[in-house]
């Protein structure tokens, strides 16, 4: 890669409380308190979203706002895409992580004859479809989308036809369907799922090391184990939603916290040992919401800091 590019992706539409599409601004809330200079050293895109849409009726209750949800996907492939032929690093700050479905469709598109391996730290396994989420929100669904799943055996809605069409477009968003297969998918951190998710995880062997396994193991161990899973994946993806940070270390300034989750010191260790395998090939940062903060400005504060070494790390690595 020759060069960092920030991605700026400000939707919130899949998400079930407003705000996070002020986390960005957040970020550079956090850089200008810090006195880093972050934001102007590498070029910045930003993405277009259809956020007017939280204004607007919902007609589909078990893919809420997934007709704009596509937009979305396509926006964020073609830039993603992009970026990579380009041979730029796309470094994606987003809002919700209901876009990174599009993320995951965008580097396949680049690199359609390479295996893709996602490496998704999380406290939720989002492996949700408008048959199985309980509430609806896409932001539980992008995983699902890039494994071309509906998990019919677990279906819990009766959904519209209009959803299933928009939902197979969001599967085939960069014209290949799936993008990734199960046992190329590696989850850190998960510990907030529903049984729909255990079933898929119990189904493909999905495996997720747990903030206690991976203390366990040790940081270091627990990553040699997971890149040793993804060895036949020619690239990596790594998607960081901060709630898989404990929130009562950090603060609750996210959508959907879950208590129990890493240290800020453990996620920078385990992303820097990731991306140092040198098969990395884009990263994203998800779900700051600073209108949920409790400690001010302290989520993206911390993100930031995670941000600012993840991207040195990347520079090291080219």
């Amino acid at each position: 890669m020759e060069k960092i590019r920030l991605l700026e992706m400000k939707s919130e539409i899949a998400a079930g409380t407003r705000g996070s599409s002020m986390g960005i601004d957040a970020l550079r809330i956090a850089s200008l308190n810090k006195k880093s200079n972050y934001f102007l050293r590498y070029p910045l895109q930003k993405i277009a979203d259809r956020n007017d849409l939280l204004w607007a009726d919902n007609p589909t209750p078990f893919g809420i706002r997934i007709e704009g949800l596509v937009e979305v996907y396509q926006n964020v492939c073609d830039s993603v895409s992009r970026t990579l032929i380009n041979e730029e690093f796309p470094i994606v700050l987003s809002a919700d992580h209901g876009s990174a479905g599009g993320t995951i469709a965008g580097i396949k598109k680049a690199f359609p004859d390479k295996t893709l391996g996602v490496i998704w730290i999380d406290a939720h396994g989002d492996l949700h479809s408008p048959y199985t989420s309980p509430t609806g929100n896409m932001h539980g669904m992008p995983l699902a989308t890039a494994l071309g799943v509906d998990n019919e055996e677990c279906k819990v809605n009766d959904v519209k036809e209009v959803t299933l069409q928009k939902w197979n477009e969001l599967k085939s968003i960069g014209g290949i369907n799936p993008k990734i297969t199960p046992d190329n998918l590696v989850f850190f951190g998960v510990r907030d799922t529903e049984s729909p998710e255990d079933f898929l995880m119990d189904k493909y062997g999905i495996k997720n090391f747990t903030v206690a396994e991976t203390r366990g193991k040790g940081i270091e161990h627990a990553v040699k184990e997971a890149l040793s899973m993804l060895t036949n994946c020619d690239i990596l993806y790594v998607s960081f939603d901060v709630d898989s940070m404990d929130p009562d270390e950090v603060s609750y300034g996210t959508g959907t916290p879950v208590k129990d989750g890493y240290r800020p010191d453990e996620v920078k260790e385990m992303i820097k040992l990731i991306i140092q395998s040198k098969k990395v090939v884009a990263f994203e940062i998800v779900e700051i919401n600073p209108t949920l903060d409790n400690k001010c400005n302290k989520m993206a504060e911390t993100a930031f800091k995670i941000l600012e070494e993840t991207t040195r790390v990347i520079e090291e690595n080219k």
